[in-house]
């Protein structure tokens, strides 16, 4: 009996259309799921008459896959990884490959590497986007690892995986967690461009008036410009769906966001690398103050705010938002290659940020044609150090500007929430200031801590405490960053 290319542990959603994508293109594969019915369902059901191998342990599962062994796992992120990587190995051999492609977090995937590694194995934590659809019909795919394990699984990668210009949406990534941490940016940017998107439908719905079929209409124009993406595209159809009665169905759904995590992990990276991704760590914010529904119930019969009255233009508005929404899809994807670049240097990765974003444009959820234009940017400079000090982009936000300020300003004005447009135009202002009144807090923290402080008029690196009260004494407190 010919054995597999290779083995596919949890057949839960992503699991079950993902093996019949590999299967769809040729490669034979093996299935185990803990709970063994599902796998004799799945053989006889969606994967009937079709090169797959039903297995009911994970010794079976092993001993009917070519060498070198590709066990690929797509199970819940946690323990159940740990679990499971206990149980593969004593079936494996020098050389052969565990694949992680839930959505671990990167510090496991760099720990597991490590550990697989010293067993003689070889180990990869991809990332997988695309939801269910993009499992089945072609994920974006974000492998790192062990170096080694590339060349055997690429062939199998490449080949499942979104393609756009004939290009797949998948490459190497890096070592040890960086797929993963990729993803987790992925993911990140994700949370932002769809918190900027609600926004723009609050204020459409709150100080305009508009109805879902009048939004269903802005979303179909906005989806072929500048702004055409998978999450436009997506929203378009929401406010263009009926409910049983004929009524929208989104204005039928409780207003209380859910999320996995991997929004948190990313604003928790960057604080703990000290980069500054104030979008996407208000989007994570956003959620959760959504989720305080009964207080803010509560609340919106105690507090009081401005009186929403709308009394501009309508279409030269609704053009506004375009803009701010343009401005700042810029500032979350500038911000999260901010942080992937300074997590290349913190842990060592060799992060081609140019292929990142062709990983980007088919398959995943953040899929879009402004990406093609972030790959151009690193093309024509590999060693650009910001998304905003490249001249399409400057030009880009730069127009966009003077539309995005209205909106916000708007937003205030009338007391609707905007949390990311307004903190993302907020960072375009600090990122374009050559000077910010962090002196001040320097002497803040001088004068109650001894914190010392650098002088304008003095070579960098040198720093200097002012005994401000003049009861205090000339001993300063280390200087360290946090």
């Amino acid at each position: 009996m010919k054995k597999a290319d290779i083995g596919l542990i949890g057949l839960a959603v992503m699991g079950e259309n993902l093996v019949l994508n590999m299967e769809s293109k040729g490669f034979t594969v093996a299935v185990y799921n803990r709970t063994v019915d599902k796998v004799d369902k799945f053989v006889t059901g969606r994967g009937a008459g079709k090169n797959f191998i039903g297995c009911h342990s994970i010794a079976e599962l092993c001993a009917n896959l070519e060498r070198p062994r590709k066990v690929m796992m797509l199970v819940k992120a946690g323990s159940p990884v740990d679990d499971f990587i206990e149980q593969i190995i004593p079936h494996l051999e020098a050389g052969d490959i565990i694949i992680d492609g839930g959505n671990s977090h990167f510090p496991d995937t760099i720990r597991r590497a490590k550990y697989v590694e010293s067993k003689g194995l070889l180990y990869i934590g991809t990332g997988v986007s695309g939801g269910e659809e993009g499992a089945l019909l072609g994920p974006s795919m974000m492998p790192g690892g062990s170096p080694a394990a590339w060349p055997a699984v690429k062939k199998i990668f490449q080949a499942v995986a979104a393609k756009v210009d004939g290009e797949p949406c998948c490459d190497w990534v890096g070592e040890n967690g960086a797929g993963h941490f990729v993803k987790m940016v992925h993911n990140g940017i994700e949370y932002g461009d769809m918190q900027i998107i609600c926004e723009a439908y609050q204020m459409m719905k709150d100080l305009l008036g508009m109805g879902a079929d009048e939004m269903h209409q802005v979303f179909t124009d906005w989806n072929k410009g500048d702004l055409d993406s998978y999450l436009i595209e997506i929203t378009r159809d929401i406010l263009g769906f009926r409910d049983e009665n004929g009524e929208a169905l989104v204005e039928k759904i409780l207003d209380t966001a859910g999320q996995k995590g991997t929004g948190k992990w990313t604003g928790v990276a960057a604080l703990d690398l000290g980069i500054p991704l104030t979008l996407i760590g208000e989007s994570v914010f956003a959620r959760c103050l959504s989720a305080q529904k009964d207080l803010r119930v509560k609340a919106s019969k105690y507090l009081s705010g401005p009186e929403k009255l709308f009394k501009g233009d309508k279409t030269q508005f609704i053009s506004d938002l375009k803009d701010a929404l343009l401005g700042a899809k810029i500032i979350s994807y500038a911000q999260g290659y901010d942080l992937m670049g300074e997590a290349a240097k913190e842990f060592k990765w060799n992060l081609n940020n140019g292929g990142i974003a062709l990983m980007w444009r088919g398959g995943c959820i953040i899929r879009s044609v402004f990406l093609g234009k972030i790959k151009e940017a690193f093309d024509k400079n590999p060693k650009l150090e910001h998304l905003l000090l490249d001249e399409y982009f400057k030009t880009t936000i730069e127009k966009a500007q003077a539309g995005w300020r209205r909106v916000v300003a708007t937003a205030i004005t009338n007391g609707v929430p905007a949390p990311c447009l307004a903190t993302s135009l907020t960072y375009f202002d600090g990122f374009r200031s050559e000077r910010l009144p962090a002196n001040l807090l320097q002497a803040q923290r001088d004068y109650f801590g001894a914190h010392t402080y650098e002088r304008v008029d003095k070579p960098r690196g040198e720093f200097f405490h002012t005994n401000w009260t003049g009861r205090g004494g000339d001993t300063a407190s280390s200087t360290y960053t946090v």
